[in-house]
């Protein structure tokens, strides 16, 4: 991949295929499409920070994140895909899967967390189970994000020295630089299994984040079939005059302390304590430079 994009030119670009995805949103609420994206890839490769992007203007109730957790001990014991169903979507849905039913073929494979015979028969049924869903008529995508081993390396030492970040690592995903290679296999033999014509697997190129959420969400667009849907113009009315009410005095309710009030106060007093230390050093630099070239105007110096 090429030098890392311009950020100018990364939000630009950004902001018009959000722009874009807000239509693409409005014409599945007036069509009752349903879509299933699909993020997948090595831990640190991009994919949340990607969803963020895709869904940062899209209404909540409509573009809903799908993140499960650790499967309990009754999950267990159901049909590997049965967890998964609930979160399909119904008409006028998008659902953004950030990892997705095929924590079978990668993390649950290579850790052990599941038997040969359970992750064999994940790979005979997930086909199955997608044909089924496009049959049924959702839109479903499938996105790998790729990303090298020394890239992965220097994103997880970043966030373990970043206390607002360090969250997202979990003993898993140190694991998984040691086992580098194990999750090379088991993707490539999860792409031949299960890289459809129904549902193909299309590969990200993240080494560089801002390029790969850009190729992304292009590519999203492009593989929905949207139109623009003329949407009425939002008339805000007239306010009523009042009828008489009147607010209950403001000390009958518990207020929110003005915490910002404190700060604007706290950095209006370092802003006047860092323009004194100013005129401090610059007082003692003019004290300074006057004594020298007073000792050098002195009779008898060299």
């Amino acid at each position: 991949m090429s030098a890392r994009m311009a950020k100018e030119l990364y939000e630009s670009e950004l902001m018009v295929l959000q722009a874009k995805l807000v239509d693409m949103q409005a014409w599945v609420q007036a069509t009752g499409a349903r879509i299933v994206v699909i993020f997948e890839g090595r831990d640190a490769a991009g994919k949340g920070s990607t969803i963020k992007r895709v869904s940062e203007y899209l209404n909540p109730r409509v573009t809903r994140i799908v993140a499960l957790s650790t499967p309990s001990e009754r999950d267990k014991t159901r049909w590997y895909f049965q967890r998964y169903v609930p979160h399909l979507p119904a008409a006028g849905e998008i659902v953004l899967m950030d990892r997705s039913w095929y924590n079978r073929a990668g993390v649950e494979h290579v850790m052990g967390y599941c038997t040969n015979v359970e992750y064999h028969r994940f790979l005979h049924q997930a086909p199955i189970f997608e044909r089924m869903l496009v049959e049924d008529g959702i839109i479903l995508l499938k996105y790998w994000f790729s990303v090298s081993d020394i890239e992965q390396e220097r994103r997880f030492k970043d966030r373990a020295n970043d206390p607002m970040r360090r969250w997202k690592l979990s003993p898993n995903d140190m694991l998984s630089i040691t086992k580098w290679e194990d999750y090379s296999r088991a993707k490539d033999t999860m792409f031949v299994h299960t890289d459809i014509p129904e549902a193909k697997w299309w590969e990200v190129d993240n080494e560089d984040k801002r390029r790969g959420r850009i190729n992304t969400i292009a590519h999203l667009l492009s593989q929905v079939p949207y139109e623009v849907i003329e949407r009425e113009d939002v008339v805000v009315p007239e306010r009523p005059p009042s009828g008489g009410y009147e607010r209950p005095p403001r000390d009958m309710t518990a207020t929110v302390p003005d915490y910002a009030k404190e700060v604007e106060k706290r950095h209006k007093q370092e802003r006047i304590a860092s323009k004194k230390r100013k005129k401090t050093r610059e007082s003692d630099a003019a004290a300074i430079a006057a004594k020298e070239e007073k000792s050098e105007e002195a009779p008898g110096s060299a």
